[in-house]
């Protein structure tokens, strides 16, 4: 592999020599020592590789990289396959960066004394249950490795990170207007419905994971449109509570996306709202 960039002794940016070619972040201890671009890597002196993803920069991914601690990337690696035993999460170099980033920030206003409330942790524990556990299974890692333990609250920014790495666009403050859509769809939800509803259900679920992609659709301009009028139609006719329903959440999520829902999402939300208004029925 060739160097392209120097972040720093240990950290460099180099060039595949075959295959894809592919720009990667390699990291090991001299690595970068007296390097310049054009240079060759030594592959004996490489201990990680991380792979830009989803369209990341290289340079901002290794410059990330480069102000963390060999230390706590891999605290961040082990934590995440502790979390593993819990649920599948996604094997991303991205999401390694993000929570070491995320634990050495933790870890400096712990150690500087400064308490932060992280905001939704209700809302996180109804709709991400699955992350939440993995992400407890985490920080249950993490702490078991320092002299004082993170508060549990981390837990739900850990989440976030977990969440937020299912998807293949957005950052972290997308996943967060996210779940803050979806507390507000299930108070409408309630309202309409007259009654709670239980979201650990199988249907919630796939109401929430219909959601989380459609918001992926809406911020890449990638709708449903497959001419699913005939649907539309008859479920309109089958269900018309869950569709005057639906079409109340349809306001909520084009006034905060900003841009209209076509009428296959529309109808698929329908879909999904009679599911879960039929399950909820007293």
């Amino acid at each position: 592999m060739e160097i392209l960039r120097v972040f720093n002794n240990n950290v460099v940016l180099a060039r595949e020599a075959s295959g894809e070619r592919r720009e990667v972040i390699l990291t090991g201890r001299g690595l970068g020592f007296q390097a310049k671009p054009g240079q060759k890597v030594d592959p004996t002196a490489v201990i990680r590789t991380f792979v830009p993803e989803d369209g990341r920069s290289p340079d901002s991914l290794g410059a990330m990289v480069a102000s963390l601690s060999p230390e706590i990337l891999a605290l961040a690696d082990k934590a995440l396959e502790a979390g593993r035993t819990e649920m599948d999460i996604r094997r991303s170099a991205v999401l390694t960066v993000a929570l070491a980033d995320h634990l050495s920030f933790a870890i400096k206003r712990l150690q500087n004394g400064i308490e932060f409330e992280y905001p939704l942790q209700a809302e996180v524990s109804h709709l991400y249950p699955a992350e939440l556990r993995a992400a407890r299974r985490i920080l249950a890692y993490v702490n078991a490795t320092l002299d004082s333990p993170l508060a549990d609250g981390e837990a739900v920014s850990i989440t976030m990170h977990l969440v937020n790495a299912g998807f293949t666009a957005g950052d972290l403050s997308f996943t967060y207007q996210m779940t803050g859509v979806f507390a507000q769809l299930f108070d409408v939800l309630e309202q309409a419905n007259g009654r709670p509803i239980d979201r650990d259900t199988v249907n919630s679920a796939r109401f929430i994971t219909h959601l989380r992609y459609f918001f992926v659709r809406a911020a890449s301009g990638k709708q449903l449109e497959e001419g699913a009028g005939k649907l539309g139609s008859a479920i309109r006719d089958s269900y018309p509570g869950a569709y005057s329903t639906a079409l109340k959440l349809q306001s909520v999520l084009e006034l905060r996306l900003g841009d209209p829902m076509t009428e296959d999402e529309a109808t698929y939300l329908t879909l999904h709202v009679a599911r879960l208004m039929d399950e909820n029925r007293g």
